[in-house]
């Protein structure tokens, strides 16, 4: 009887619960966003579908799906699955959680894992009384802040774990999730007849601010609190989407991240010189209800430290803005904090103190805009996240002033301050505008040095014996070749969450640093013959299971068909390769191959040399040794070894790579390099280029008879084995370096 009125009134919960509990997705499928951490291929998703999980941090805004993943694990795991919330959990709770998890061990040899809703909240020592136990693996740990954990969760704990941040959900998401809500008969509105305009639709989305949970209480009060019509249809318009959600809730914490980041990207958006990204950043931060007096306190340092004696009345301007602040107070005291945050930005006093409520305005009607990552305070979690990296220090620069990104991606091109025409001020006109359209021109030519935020990090601690080794083995190349590797690393930006592809896996030049930067994301890697795949693997036994590259056997031209037999919705961020090109036959097959595979934000990163460019080896001989006929011919006979239409190697320059890859639908960017090598002349070289060779491509010897005879070749050989043998000499080469990427529609 006990359990029938528990099972009833079980039932009754659910029923009650807000639509936002109701529509929780309670599988991998049924999740929408975060394809970053989630997505095909990616690391937590197979970790997640294998039951191999080690200890979990999830960190990110409200309404991103942190509990929502945490109960998704919770119906996949065999593990044992314990949830405790810290506002709620003492250290007693906290014991009673371990002791289940050891007399499951010791009794079922099962597993347990202990999901901490709110990881943030756990004090000192109950955070110290659950490390022991996370150390030994008697528990994997799950735990859910909003919180960044490097501050505020024990630094043991952190160092233990994966992070695995979670960024606010896009329109798109929120409004699939809220068609989901209209459609789903069993926990939505599906049985109801429901009419959702789609301007109404858009506002609740606009306003929501990338949190499910705000878009789905919205449209829960918008139905609840709408009558039906005569025919039992309930109407949702704008008038009542409006009134069901509001006003705009923009993330901010005093205390937290928003605060040092928003603060760090004013101070620098100052020091730039630029006074749009400065009225954007200012205008957020009394949106949100920072302290204007704390605003004040660091424009009067900026004042010292970054204008000084190049402007001294700037001191005395902003101090008599923050007096006239203490006696008018808010809102009107506003206009105090614009003319002080103009008169730092651009030096003149200035009456354009309206421009501010122009930026307010931005930031009440658009969406919440992410600080640029270059941007980010970088004192806390540089190596995490990589908050700060690429910053331009204007200082560094003449005139103390560089072109760089200061505004939010969605805000490039907004213009918020406008100079005057009168007195001081009207001098600045055309500096202010100079400048825009400098930083204008960066962006659009400098998009291949982006500098995206890492996503995920994984403690000291994690795999550490695996790190190791690849540290060895992607050191363990030349100099040259470490060059080329860490230029094309450079272009594809690979974050630690990335899905990675790399076309030419054979010599791991590229393949085990892909593997080292991409720790929570996965790897794929194309061995063109299966000695090379063998190869491959026997070395990848080397890392953890779930760190091991993915090991494909075929031609770059079988990419898309070996990837689709695996996962037909496998996108890859990144696909890498080093002299591909010349090796494929069907090129244009290849790049509809390629690009079929590569997500909306991917990137295909080549390194090709180009052999029409490369060095000539009669260059290197002292022609007084040789009849002028005899050079003549030679140079002739190798000049047709790099014009030979019939041979893919050499039958292509730069311009046929760019207009291959265009016709695809790819936006190109290509750039060449001379590569200067010191190659040791030995008899084995010399060898190679005049032997027979029994298989493969023809030896130098061999393409040279196409136009010598027997006699002159061997007088060539005699003129290199006399000139060359033993010395070290300097050899050119010519890279062209390639950055493709989908064009957005």
């Amino acid at each position: 009887m006990t359990d029938l009125f528990d099972a009833h009134r079980q039932e009754l919960l659910n029923k009650e619960q807000p639509l936002a509990a109701r529509m929780r997705p309670r599988t991998l499928d049924e999740f929408i966003g975060q394809d970053h951490i989630i997505g095909p291929g990616r690391l937590l998703r197979r970790a997640i579908q294998a039951d191999q999980l080690s200890s979990l941090i999830f960190y990110g805004p409200p309404g991103t799906g942190k509990t929502t993943l945490a109960r998704i694990i919770a119906n996949t795991t065999r593990a044992h699955f314990i949830a405790i919330n810290a506002v709620l959990a003492g250290v007693k709770d906290i014991r009673e959680a371990i002791q289940v998890a050891q007399e499951r061990r010791g009794m079922y040899g099962q597993k347990t894992i202990l999901f901490v809703d709110e990881v943030h909240r756990f004090n000192k020592a109950q955070q110290d009384a659950l490390l022991p136990h996370v150390e030994n693996g008697t528990v994997i740990l799950i735990g859910a802040t909003t919180e960044n954990p490097y501050f505020e969760v024990n630094k043991a704990l952190v160092s233990r774990s994966r992070i695995f941040q979670l960024k606010p959900l896009t329109e798109e998401d929120l409004r699939q999730i809220a068609h989901a809500a209209l459609r789903d008969e069993e926990r939505g509105y599906g049985k109801s007849q429901v009419q959702l305009q789609p301007e109404a639709l858009d506002h609740l989305v606009n306003v929501a601010n990338g949190d499910a949970r705000a878009v789905l209480n919205a449209l829960e009060l918008a139905v609840e609190t709408t009558p039906p019509d005569d025919a039992g249809i309930i109407h949702i318009d704008m008038a009542v989407a409006e009134e069901s959600i509001q006003k705009r809730a923009v993330l901010y914490d005093k205390e937290g991240d928003a605060h040092f980041d928003t603060i760090s990207a004013f101070i620098k958006s100052l020091r730039g010189s630029d006074p749009d990204a400065a009225l954007y950043w200012l205008a957020k931060m009394v949106y949100a209800g920072e302290d204007p007096r704390f605003i004040f306190r660091r424009m009067l340092i900026f004042a010292g430290e970054d204008v000084g004696l190049a402007d001294p009345a700037a001191m005395a301007v902003v101090n008599a803005c923050a007096q006239a602040f203490e006696y008018v107070g808010l809102p009107e005291g506003r206009f105090h904090l614009a003319e002080a945050c103009l008169y730092l930005a651009t030096a003149p006093k200035s009456n354009s103190t309206l421009a501010f409520f122009e930026a307010l305005k931005t930031v009440e009607r658009q969406t919440d805009s992410d600080v640029p990552t270059h941007l980010r305070d970088a004192s806390r979690d540089r190596k995490g996240f990589g908050h700060g990296e690429g910053y331009l220090y204007p200082h560094a620069y003449r005139d103390h002033w560089v072109a760089q990104q200061y505004l939010p991606d969605s805000l490039q091109g907004k213009v918020f301050y406008n100079p005057g025409d009168q007195g001081y001020e009207a001098e600045l006109a055309a500096t202010v505008q100079r400048r825009r359209q400098a930083q204008l021109a960066a962006m659009v030519e400098g998009m291949s040095s982006f500098v995206p935020e890492i996503l995920t990090f994984a403690g000291e601690n994690v795999e550490r014996d695996g790190e190791r080794w690849l540290q060895r083995t992607v050191g363990n190349v030349g100099q040259q070749l470490a060059r080329i590797r860490e230029r094309v690393m450079q272009m594809a930006a690979i974050q630690r969450h990335h899905v990675v592809l790399d076309l030419n896996a054979g010599t791991g030049l590229l393949l085990w640093e892909a593997v080292q930067r991409a720790p929570e994301g996965g790897v794929y890697a194309l061995a063109w013959q299966k000695e090379q795949a063998a190869a491959l693997q026997q070395m990848a036994a080397a890392l953890p299971e779930l760190r091991r590259p993915h090991i494909l056997t075929g031609t770059p031209e079988q990419v898309q068909e070996l990837l689709s037999a695996r996962d037909p919705a496998l996108r890859f961020d990144v696909i890498l390769g080093r002299n591909v090109w010349g090796q494929s036959a069907e090129r244009a097959l290849l790049v509809r191959g390629l690009s079929a595979c590569l997500g909306e934000e991917g990137r295909l990163v080549l390194a090709e040399t180009v052999p029409r460019y490369t060095q000539r080896i009669y260059q290197l001989v002292d022609a007084a040794h040789l009849s002028p006929e005899l050079m003549t011919r030679w140079q002739a006979a190798e000049e047709a070894i790099y014009n030979n239409p019939q041979d893919p190697l050499v039958q292509w320059d730069v311009s046929d790579l760019q207009a291959t890859l265009q016709a695809a639908g790819l936006d190109v960017r290509v750039q060449t390099e001379t590569h200067p090598l010191t190659l040791r002349i030995n008899p084995a070289l010399l060898d190679r280029w005049f032997g027979a060779r029994p298989q493969g491509r023809p030896s130098y010897a061999t393409r040279l008879a196409q136009l010598l005879d027997a006699d002159e070749i061997a007088r060539i050989e005699a003129i290199l084995r006399g000139q060359l043998q033993y010395r070290t000499l300097s050899w050119t080469s010519t890279v062209a370096y390639v950055l493709a990427r989908p064009i957005r529609k």
